[in-house]
């Protein structure tokens, strides 16, 4: 690790006695039930108590890796405490407790210190996924939006953003209102308030962070189904989600994890925090290195004999084809892995079996495997079907080729969530009445883990932050949107697709876009992208959009190629498809965490704005049915469709980005300039 210290340390057998002498000492011996309790209840205030023991204040809180696993910076306890410290006092000099600043750093350690020393500050952070700042590709939209929403005092970034922002405000070419906005901030150079170490004497007596029921965090939504929304995320939801997590995939001091996921919200920052609470070390790295090289995942975990990990459903197959097997200086060794946690519904059983048949004789365990499920408005995680006392978790059942997210007990709560007040509950969307098992509907989630709500978006924080059941004297719930459906003896939660992306039929009928997806894609994954389709409705027309992994070929061959997937996807879902389309690497628009935006690609294909290479119209074309060319004829004679001007700005916010597409096929990818 290039003079960087171990992540091995010492046994913790015996580890939770001292603790708590230790947090005697630290309270003193007046220290109270109560005050005990309020460390618990931020995640910030664990981090001294860590770094105050003698056994933690040389341990790795976090390592980062760029790519080559023997080299990279690591920040032990005891260092990421005193860094904290210090940004803390640095920032509450130009700024006041409770400001709003806006954090604009690069993925890395630095961005760990600036998370952690805004909570400690008693600050609002919004950290974001920072654009070019020369926003020459018109990926500010998003920038736009957050300073507009949040109106943040300051922005933090390291001194040569800084330099190229006030260069881009100079130019006379720049966009007039982003100048405005980028001109109204106190910009914070990270090596003003990293650099200048002071001593300071910390005690919980004289705590000024963010309390448990103040907003120290606003974090976007991924955009997957609507426009980003900003969701208010207090101190105590966040350390209580985090000690929920914590409990469910049985993290602890020996702990170690690897993540490449962004560190700005969602999964990735939990784990940031996860990893506080738990007392674990977290080897990090960047989205891009992992995409470059999806070897360098499995290296990581090699190298750190790391005993969890959080990945996006699509890693798995994404790594049987690009990960590089037999390729690497060092073997691939899997057999410390614990936890191998999936996100991002729906989980295929299928991609999960080839993951473990490949990666068995690696010496992955198949009951590592960790299907969850979680969401923005949930702080992030809700459930997992991981168990402990299992013993083989590889023996998930299956539904619809699905495996579960989440397992609930008899009286429709999460068994092992039961005494941190976690209910998960199965809706009818129409009658608010809870449903029985086997049959589907909206999930909904009740717990101290819920978010504050939207900013600035009071009826709809009402209606998502505030579902109560009918006729039912009960707890508010926060409406997921995401349908489910639990099945079995055990009550396994099967997470099945959105609500809003859910294709209905005349006769009743219904499907979840992501089956067609599937079907089409393994007609001919040779020639196409993975993850990389979208399926809509349009009039009574299901519209198949596809990326091919070359912009070439003849004609012949993409005709097949389309009429295969219409088939493939008539064998298996029997469903008609109407209207195929096949477009250039890119086109298909996606999420920071690699979700498909099938509402943004349809305004894309209305507008004529798809980069497309080949359509095969296979629809009737009668009363009902309309050719594609006619309909982009009619929304621009209509001048936008749907939505109307102000909609469709905001959908050209998420469809001019840059968007994050996973693939077998080699690309160019500019990663992660918008959310």
């Amino acid at each position: 690790m290039d003079g960087s210290p171990s992540p091995s340390f010492s046994n913790g057998e015996g580890f939770l006695v001292p603790l708590v002498l230790y947090f005697q000492v630290f309270l003193g011996v007046t220290g109270s039930i109560e005050s005990f309790s309020i460390v618990g209840s931020v995640v910030d205030l664990y981090l001294p108590v860590w770094a105050n023991l003698p056994s933690f204040r040389s341990k790795p809180a976090f390592i980062w890796v760029e790519d080559d696993v023997t080299r990279g910076s690591a920040h032990t306890y005891e260092q990421l405490n005193s860094s904290v410290q210090s940004i803390s006092s640095q920032l509450l000099l130009p700024l006041q407790r409770g400001d709003t600043v806006v954090i604009l750093c690069a993925p890395g350690l630095e961005l760990v210190e600036i998370i952690f020393g805004c909570q400690r500050a008693g600050l609002l952070g919004v950290p974001i996924i920072p654009p070019d700042p020369s926003f020459a590709t018109d990926n500010h939209h998003h920038l736009v939006r957050v300073l507009s929403q949040t109106k943040p005092k300051a922005a933090i970034a390291h001194c040569n953003y800084i330099k190229r922002v006030q260069q881009y405000i100079s130019s006379p070419s720049s966009n007039k209102q982003l100048c405005k906005l980028l001109q109204n901030l106190r910009w914070i150079s990270t090596e003003d308030v990293r650099d200048k170490k002071v001593e300071l004497q910390w005690s919980l007596s004289t705590y000024n962070g963010c309390k448990p029921d103040e907003v120290y965090l606003i974090q976007y939504t991924s955009g997957t189904t609507g426009i980003p929304k900003p969701v208010l995320v207090t101190a105590g939801s966040a350390a209580h989600n985090v000690r929920t997590a914590r409990k469910a995939y049985d993290l602890h001091p020996n702990s170690v994890i690897v993540s490449w996921l962004p560190q700005y919200h969602d999964c990735g920052l939990m784990f940031l925090l996860l990893t506080i609470v738990s007392g674990a070390t977290c080897v990090l790295t960047s989205p891009t290195a992992f995409v470059n090289r999806p070897r360098l995942w499995l290296d990581l975990i090699t190298e750190f004999k790391a005993t969890c990990t959080p990945v996006p459903s699509f890693t798995l197959p994404l790594v049987v084809k690009r990960g590089g097997i037999d390729e690497g200086a060092r073997p691939i060794n899997l057999w410390s892995m614990k936890n191998l946690i999936i996100i991002n519904e729906p989980i295929y059983n299928a991609s999960v079996e080839e993951f473990v048949e490949v990666f068995k004789p690696f010496g992955l365990n198949p009951s590592s495997i960790s299907p969850s499920y979680g969401l923005a408005e949930n702080c992030t995680f809700v459930s997992t079907a991981w168990r402990t006392s299992d013993g083989d978790n590889a023996r998930f059942p299956n539904y619809k080729k699905l495996l579960p997210s989440a397992r609930l007990d008899s009286g429709g709560r999460d068994d092992q969530e039961e005494d941190m007040d976690m209910d998960i509950i199965v809706v009818n969307e129409e009658t608010h009445e809870p449903v029985e098992d086997g049959i589907e509907g909206e999930i909904w989630v009740s717990s101290p883990s819920n978010a504050s709500g939207y900013l600035g978006h009071p009826s709809l924080t009402h209606e998502v932050f505030r579902g109560r059941l009918r006729n039912m004297v009960s707890r508010c719930f926060v409406r997921t949107g995401d349908r489910g459906i639990v099945m079995g003896e055990k009550r396994y939660l099967f997470v099945t697709g959105r609500s809003s992306d859910t294709i209905k039929f005349h006769n009743g009928q219904e499907i979840h876009p992501h089956y067609i997806e599937t079907a089409a894609y393994n007609s001919c994954p040779q020639f196409l992208r993975g993850g990389c389709l979208v399926a809509f409705k349009i009039s009574r027309t299901i519209a198949l959009v596809a990326e091919m992994q070359r912009s070439g070929g003849e004609v012949g061959v993409l005709r097949k190629i389309c009429e295969g997937m219409r088939k493939a996807v008539m064998m298996e879902e029997n469903i008609e498809v109407g209207l195929v389309v096949l477009v250039k690497s890119g086109s298909v628009p996606k999420t920071t965490s690699g979700k498909t935006q099938r509402w943004v690609a349809k305004d894309k294909l209305f507008r004529g704005k798809m980069n497309i290479i080949m359509q095969e119209d296979f629809s009737d074309h009668g009363s009902d049915s309309t050719s594609l060319e006619t309909m982009i004829h009619e929304n621009k004679e209509k001048g936008g469709g749907r939505r109307g001007e102000e909609g469709r700005k905001a959908i050209t916010e998420e469809t001019e980005g840059i968007f994050f597409s996973l693939s077998n096929a080699p690309t160019h990818l500019s990663l992660l300039s918008s959310l």
